[in-house]
């Protein structure tokens, strides 16, 4: 028996890496398939379709692109960036700041604008770290440090 995995292999225009895209549902994801995609878009497991999250991103001088809106060459090391994760989420779980205001301040990602929030996505849109996180979260919870090639976050499910 032969067994079709039906994922194209393509190239990101905007970071050059290789993703895959499930001719099925259309989704894509960064990570190499690990079983065959099916027709039915039964691939999914138990759970949500679709979440929504808003996430605090801190890169580091080994993240994939060492770069953000706040600082064009990022040169912290990663374990300088988890310290800032951890004392953000701190902030966070003790009051001191809302989710929101650290990261419209601290965010190394374009989200920063919008608070951090993502809007909704669904599973295969996200690195595979950053979407077993998110999917594992309840609505309102908060994550530990997360750590994905873009570098660390942390995630608040929202919806």
């Amino acid at each position: 028996m032969v067994t079709m995995i039906c994922y194209i292999d393509n190239n990101s225009a905007s970071t050059g890496q290789h993703y895959y895209l499930n001719i099925y549902t259309k989704e894509s994801q960064w990570d190499r398939p690990d079983k065959p995609a099916d027709p039915s878009g039964n691939n999914k497991g138990d759970g949500p379709e679709e979440v929504q999250c808003s996430h605090l991103l801190v890169k580091h001088s080994g993240s994939r692109r060492p770069s953000s809106w706040r600082e064009e060459n990022i040169t912290r090391s990663k374990e300088e960036a988890l310290e800032l994760i951890k004392s953000y989420r701190e902030q966070i779980v003790s009051g001191k700041a809302t989710f929101a205001e650290l990261a419209s301040k601290y965010s190394d990602c374009s989200s920063a604008k919008r608070g951090g929030d993502l809007g909704p996505f669904s599973r295969g849109a996200m690195q595979k770290p950053f979407e077993q996180a998110a999917f594992a979260l309840k609505v309102g919870e908060l994550s530990s440090p997360v750590h994905t090639d873009s570098g660390i976050h942390i995630i608040q499910r929202t919806a």
